[in-house]
């Protein structure tokens, strides 16, 4: 039986691997509900009905505080100040943005809101990442999905920028793609990393649902003599080989010659910045 996706955690075990440490736990624990990232923790956050995210109540050492007051408490950029970004791999993950953040030297105060998205879902990005594992790309498919929206400040988005060289950040239309978060109030705007170099796809030729690591290289050795040749039998040997950039540029290759991957004109074509 395959591991389900996404890999919820309790708040106790948020932080013990990331994915770029362990390659094979991609895409990370991901928490079961709504949440401010604050350093090293992850606070709840309990949304209020029909209410934007700013009025949902921080369960914080043992208290309900509005998430307004509690990030003005804390120094941190205001709601007003932050950029909603849809989060369709690791970055849903507590302990791969506190890496990324305290390695751009930003302190990570960010808060994560479920939503439900319409006609986007977590695919898989046809390249590999340097760390050794196989990461997600959203992909147009019909029906809703439940995803986490990350609010980062000005400093925080550029360092995601940073850290997303494989992706271009585009708007999600809001009569394409709505994005509603829990509380049942539609965001205006919400970004996404869309994947520079297409998605893989089933033999069908859909496009492949991110699923858990081991099984997801599993299935694609599986598919190719040609990939076991080059990176060994087993998502061990996938993810220690391809550290090598010789190997996972191969390995990209042959990802089409082979016709595991498929462009995706549909999202590269989403706008890069709102309509004035």
């Amino acid at each position: 039986m395959s591991e389900a996706l996404p890999r919820h955690a309790t708040l106790t075990d948020l932080f013990v691997d990331d994915p770029m440490a362990a390659p094979l736990t991609y895409p990370g624990r991901l928490p079961r509900v709504s949440g401010l990232l604050q350093d090293d923790s992850f606070a709840p956050l309990a949304d209020v009905a029909g209410a934007p995210p700013e009025d949902w109540r921080a369960h914080v050492e043992g208290r309900a505080v509005r998430l307004g007051d509690h990030l003005e408490a804390l120094g941190a950029a205001p709601m007003s100040a932050r950029h909603a970004v849809l989060a369709v791999g690791s970055n849903a993950a507590p302990s791969q943005l506190y890496r990324k953040f305290f390695d751009s030297a930003l302190r990570p105060v960010v808060p994560l809101t479920q939503a439900t998205v319409q006609g986007i879902a977590p695919g898989v990005s046809a390249h590999i990442n340097r760390h050794g594992y196989v990461p997600a790309a959203p992909v147009a498919v019909p029906g809703p999905s439940r995803l986490f929206v990350l609010w980062v400040d000005q400093a925080q988005l550029v360092a995601l920028d940073v850290t997303e060289p494989n992706y271009f950040r585009r708007l999600l239309p809001a009569d394409r793609h709505p994005v509603t978060l829990a509380s049942g109030a539609a965001l205006p705007t919400c970004w996404v990393y869309v994947g520079r170099h297409g998605c893989l796809t089933e033999k069908t030729g859909e496009a492949m649902r991110l699923q858990a690591q081991t099984r997801l290289i599993g299935r694609l050795l599986s598919r190719s003599a040609e990939l076991r040749k080059l990176c060994g039998p087993t998502p061990e040997t996938f993810v220690t080989r391809v550290r090598e950039p010789l190997v996972r540029e191969t390995a990209y290759h042959l990802f089409r010659s082979l016709g595991l991957a498929r462009e995706q004109p549909e999202l590269l074509s989403l706008p890069t910045h709102a309509a004035s």
